[in-house]
Formats: structure tokens, C-alpha cells, sequence
């Protein structure tokens, strides 16, 4: 069926990600891989060149742009050339840390923050995850007290995106134990600031190019004007913003599976076994059917997931929903185009087989499946 989600201007945004993939990222993206680290120069000419940052406001040097159908264009792109670290990168740095910095940001924050984002000078991390923690994010332990005009941040997050390389991060860390959940606070601790240490580089299973760190908070002073919103609203704020990583991870999943499955479907015509292309086996064919009709019906709840955020009507039940589903449906498509690439599917040269890799966290990150359909199944429970 004929998709409806994009214009002439999104269609000729296209050819400019496009082209900056294919200069920018194609060339060095296997020695990212190897090296466990992109080149950092790489997201800021992104960001000048309109592939990335696009909302940040015209004022402090971005284009002002809220339409997502330009990020779900540069998802697309992404995983046509199976640079999946890179857009996971980029959702990273626009799905999470720049929507916080737009939304609760004071005007001073934003003269002290935007420019630098805009411009590529300044990578930022999204903090909440602890050891022990997991999805639990009342359980969290990081804690910051008062101390005159400034705070006193104390703890621990591990499976930090860009804990290495970030500029600013945005930390979540517990401020008055007595008050339940508006007991939490959101801070941004800058690089530089003393008693804030990264540990090591974790070694995970895939998106070898993207580094995820431990850090480590001792009696690190958060002045006052880097409280990021309101006291005592952190846990509220989290809540709030998961609709629209969500929206990311449904974007990044959907497009990274339709990839792998386009690039498995050409492949069975073309490999031949026992005389035949491989797809004309009737194994082959069912296979291939049955994945192009479960993308096909993930897409157009995909694009409505889209439109709905553009319409400001993207509820957390919807996300979580998309984000479950889709996720999984990635999964199970990466594997069976593993399994229909037989011996070279497992060879790393091939892009299916380090789409396998790096597609087994998406049911793990930005919440688990099953926090989902708990998410999905309270939703049910309070409407009945």
C-alpha cells in the first residue's frame, strides 16, 4: 500500500541524509565498530548540516524544526546502510537529552546549552539507571542534599549512552527520601566539575561504536541554576518524556527491520541451493511472506505513532504499546533473515549478523517488554 506520511519536502530532505551518509559515515563506520568509538566530529557535522538537532530553536542556532517525519526520514536512511550505532546516536541525543533541555530548561540554561548542541560542540547522556535498579526508578539510590546555594550529588549509574563522551549530563538522583515520589530531582552535571569520575567503557554484546559508561558522583557541587525544572518534580519529568524516547525506539526498530528484511528478501533470489534460488523454495517464500505482512501492518502503526506525537496526542499507553510490539517484530525479523542467510548470515562481514547483535537490546532499553505490558495492563485495569 501507498504510504502517506511524507511530502515533496521530506522526499528531498531525504537525498541531503542521503548524501551525508554516504560522505560522513559509510566510509568509516566498520572502523568505528572496531575501534568501540565514533569519531566525534561526526555528530557535529551532522548537526550543521540538518541530520540531526533540528529542533533546537532558530534563536540559538538550530533550524526550529518539530516535525518528526525529518527524524523518522534520517532513521530510514540510517538503516538502509546498516549504520545501526549511528542512529542510535542520534536518538540518544535528540529523543531523550535535547527534549529535556527544550522542555525544562530556564531561558538562561538555554543560552548556556542550546548553541553548543546546535552547533556540535556539546554531546549529552541521559542518567536514571543504576546497579541493582533496573527499570525501578524509585529505587534509585543517587542522592543530592542541599549545601548553601549550591547541591551535594552522591552515587552511581551504569549503562550510561555516552557516559564516556558526553559534555552535560542529566542526572536523576533522589533529593528528599521523605517526600515518595516527589522525593526525585533532575541536575546537569557538567564535564569538569570535581568529584565527577567515568569508569570503564562497558563491553556489550552490539552497537560496538557507541560507548556506554558507569559514572561515578562523589560530593560532586551542582550550583544551583543547573537544577534542571522544578524541585522534587524529577520522577514526574521521566514519566513524561518516555512517550517520546519510546516513539524513538519504535522509529529505530522499525526501519532497522524492514532493512535487514529487504536486503534477506534480494538475497534469497540471488543465492541458489540444490539448483533453485533459495526462494523459491516454499519454505523460503512463506517466510518472506509472513515478515513483509507483519512489517507492513507494524508500519502503519508506526506512522500513526508519528503523526499522533506531531499532533501532540502520543500517549504513554500508545508508545509502550509500539515499542513492545515493534521491538519484538525486529527481533524475531533479524533472526529468521539470520537463519535464511545460513552460514553467512553468522559471518559479521554480513550485516545481518551484526544487525543481530546490536537488535537485542531494543526489548531492553527505554523499558523492558514486560514493563510495557504492565504500563499497557494498569492502563486496562484503571479504565474498567
Amino acid at each position: 500500500m501507498r504510504r502517506e506520511l511524507y511530502t515533496e519536502d521530506h522526499e528531498e530532505y531525504r537525498q541531503t541524509v542521503r548524501e551525508f551518509l554516504a560522505r560522513e559515515v559509510v566510509p568509516h563506520y566498520r572502523r568505528w565498530e572496531e575501534e568501540r568509538g565514533m569519531d566525534r566530529g561526526v555528530l557535529a557535522a551532522a548537526r550543521r548540516q540538518g541530520v540531526a538537532g533540528l529542533e533546537v530553536p532558530e534563536e540559538y542556532g538550530g533550524a526550529g524544526v518539530k516535525d518528526y517525519r525529518y527524524r523518522m526520514v534520517v532513521c530510514e536512511e540510517v538503516a538502509r546502510v546498516h549504520a545501526t550505532t549511528f542512529t542510535v546516536t542520534l536518538g540518544l541525543q535528540d529523543d531523550l537529552v535535547l527534549n529535556y533541555l527544550l522542555d525544562l530548561t530556564t531561558e538562561e540554561q538555554k543560552r548556556r546549552w542550546l548553541p553548543g548542541f546546535a552547533g556540535g560542540d556539546v554531546i549529552g547522556a541521559l542518567a536514571m539507571t543504576e546497579p541493582g535498579t533496573g527499570s525501578d526508578l524509585q529505587g534509585m539510590r543517587t542522592s543530592a542534599r542541599r549545601d548553601g546555594d549550591s547541591w551535594l550529588l552522591n552515587g552511581q549509574k551504569t549503562f550510561i549512552s555516552s557516559g564516556i563522551t558526553a559534555d552535560l549530563v542529566i542526572v536523576a538522583a533522589r533529593t528528599d527520601p521523605e517526600a515518595g515520589s516527589r522525593g526525585y530531582s533532575l541536575f546537569v552535571v557538567e564535564d569538569g566539575m570535581p568529584g565527577f569520575t567515568r569508569g570503564r567503557q562497558l563491553d556489550k554484546l552490539g552497537l560496538h561504536g557507541q560507548d556506554t559508561a558507569e559514572l561515578f558522583f562523589e560530593d560532586v557541587r551542582v550550583p544551583q541554576a543547573n537544577l534542571l525544572g522544578a524541585e522534587g518534580q524529577g520522577l514526574r519529568y521521566l514519566m513524561s518524556h518516555l512517550a517520546r524516547e519510546r516513539l524513538g525506539i519504535i522509529a529505530q526498530s522499525m526501519t532497522g527491520a524492514r532493512a535487514v528484511y529487504e536486503l534477506t528478501r534480494d538475497y534469497c533470489f540471488q543465492r541458489e541451493a540444490f539448483g533453485r534460488r533459495i526462494g523459491d523454495f516454499q519454505a523460503t517464500r512463506f517466510a518472506l511472506a509472513e515478515m513483509e505482512t507483519e512489517l507492513d501492518i507494524a508500519q502503519a502503526y508506526t506512522d500513526r505513532c508519528v503523526l499522533a506525537h506531531n499532533a501532540g496526542e502520543l500517549t504513554p499507553v500508545d508508545a509502550a504499546k509500539g515499542k513492545w510490539w515493534i521491538s519484538e517484530l525486529q527481533k524475531r525479523v533479524v533472526d529468521q533473515c539470520l537463519q535464511l542467510h545460513g552460514g553467512y548470515g553468522y559471518m559479521l562481514e554480513y550485516p545481518v549478523a551484526r544487525a543481530f547483535a546490536d537488535t537485542r537490546i531494543q526489548t531492553i532499553y527505554g523499558g523492558t517488554t514486560e514493563i510495557m505490558k504492565e504500563i499497557i495492563g494498569r492502563d486496562l485495569a484503571a479504565r474498567s
